[in-house]
């Protein structure tokens, strides 16, 4: 990481290489750095438990969607033509994009702002799970594994930008792929053999006797009358599917990419890659039925952010903990990275305007500064050790993909779309979330689903009433590649 890190220095000239790697980006290593920024350890050792333990197997069902849905679908349905009309209006990062495609600074630095603040908290939660797993696994002091960690991702992404992050999560794809495959092989061998859940004769034996087991253990663990139900479960698959559509961490990816011909591949390869890593993180949460006969109780109820970490530690042979480790390690690392860039450059390119105000040399020290500052400050956040990952991340990922979902795909696909429909938007989606969270008792993934849909109809509805965006603007976001539009005059 440190040697990428140098040679991403070397490579980095300017805000634009630092933010999008000169756009020149392959689909292999755009895929896999996707892939990377989706899943994080919060995944595993927070997400996947509690998951896992109320739906059992039937959480397979969120891999499933994230794999055709929040990775495949957003490739092929948003990725091309994002790619593209971010290089005719010349935007580095999502809140750029809005801003020329709507001609309106004021909702730049909206959206700026709302980058900032809700990614804050969700990086300080990866920090929190890593910290966690490496305290419980090597008895090391929270506080310094989460310093350790955040020097490391500081070092390489502040010194070598987009073309470092974008490297070194090809090769943390690899290991992440690697490690999922293991471990699921591992769980699988171990529950094979075992005595069957329940108090029947036996063992069991095979792959289909390992379904079955898992399916008796959790209905003897979760009866009928407790288990949630499938509105929760959709709620899961929308939020996390097409969260994806609209966190500008994931959609930003889009814009590096080299050419629009990559997409296909770089689709595939990433809803691959979501079906292994997914499954691997869904599947030992549901094992965890048959290794806990109930959940491991903290201060405030269920500590779910402790049981997985807690299998692995009693079930995994050192070696392939080791390999775990450095599995969450990489998943932590890759989604970190991804939100400090983001992060970074919402303050620097978009509420500063440093590449208007600033020579580029000025401009990405700049950069470079503000990513610090950024893997500081969350570090700080998560050192005060916040009691609960899955809420935590569900609240940023909520308000985030509900201030842009809805209006990036109306920008990307429908001329019409107005300034002021975009402002209704992103304040809808933000002030949704806002009130389900604090008012309503909706489960956290029901009332994120809200408010990534009400948008979806306020966007149309307030366009249809409002000024449209001048038709020149229009026209330059969606040239096809190649053409040329007349510039307009800046209003």
């Amino acid at each position: 990481m440190f040697g990428i890190g140098i040679w991403g220095l070397k490579k980095t000239q300017s805000v634009d290489d630092y933010v999008l790697g000169g756009r020149g980006i392959g689909p292999w290593m755009s895929a896999l750095s996707f892939g990377t920024a989706y899943f994080s350890a919060v995944l595993f050792i927070g997400f996947a438990g509690k998951v896992g333990w109320n739906f059992g197997l039937s959480s397979l069902w969120i891999t499933v969607g994230n794999a055709f849905i929040g990775s495949l679908g957003a490739w092929l349905i948003l990725g091309a033509r994002a790619r593209r009309m971010s290089h005719n209006l010349g935007a580095l990062t999502v809140p750029a994009f809005l801003s020329e495609r709507f001609g309106s600074q004021g909702l730049r630095v909206l959206a700026a702002c709302v980058v900032f603040i809700f990614l804050l908290p969700y990086s300080a939660s990866v920090y929190k799970g890593l910290g966690e797993m490496f305290g419980l696994v090597f008895g090391m002091d929270y506080r310094y594994a989460v310093i350790g960690m955040a020097i490391v991702t500081a070092f390489y992404l502040v010194l070598g930008g987009y073309f470092a992050v974008s490297l070194i999560d090809f090769v943390l794809g690899l290991v992440m792929l690697v490690g999922s495959a293991l471990l699921i092989g591992v769980l699988v061998m171990k529950v094979s053999g075992m005595p069957i859940v329940g108090g029947g004769e036996g063992e069991v034996n095979g792959l289909g006797g390992v379904y079955r087991a898992l399916q008796d253990a959790y209905v003897s663990h979760v009866p009928k009358n407790a288990q949630p139900s499938w509105l929760s479960l959709i709620g899961l698959v929308f939020m996390t599917s097409f969260g994806t559509w609209g966190l500008p961490q994931m959609s930003q990816k889009f814009f590096a990419v080299k050419d629009e011909g990559m997409f296909v591949k770089g689709g595939i390869a990433t809803a691959m890659f979501a079906a292994v890593v997914g499954s691997a993180a869904f599947i030992t949460g549901s094992m965890l039925h048959m290794f806990f006969d109930k959940p491991i109780m903290g201060e405030n109820g269920p500590a779910w952010d402790s049981m997985i970490p807690q299998l692995l530690h009693n079930e995994l042979p050192e070696w392939l903990l080791a390999v775990i480790l450095l599995l969450m390690f990489s998943a932590s690392m890759s989604t970190l990275a991804a939100l400090v860039m983001t992060s970074a450059s919402a303050v620097v390119v978009d509420v500063v305007g440093v590449m208007k105000k600033a020579e580029a040399k000025g401009g990405l020290g700049l950069m470079r500064l503000m990513s610090a500052v950024f893997v500081a400050a969350s570090c700080i956040i998560a050192l005060n050790k916040f009691s609960y990952i899955v809420k935590l991340v569900s609240y940023s990922w909520g308000a985030t993909a509900g201030a842009f979902m809805g209006v990036l795909i109306y920008a990307l696909f429908w001329k019409k779309t107005t300034k002021l429909g975009a402002y209704a938007g992103m304040l809808s989606g933000l002030a949704c979330a806002g009130y389900v969270f604090m008012f309503t008792s909706l489960t956290l993934p029901v009332g994120a689903s809200v408010a990534m849909i009400v948008p979806v109809f306020v966007v149309p509805i307030v366009s249809l009433m409002t000024p449209a965006v001048e038709k020149t603007r229009v026209m330059k976001a969606f040239a096809k590649s190649g053409e040329e539009v007349e510039e307009e005059v800046a209003v």
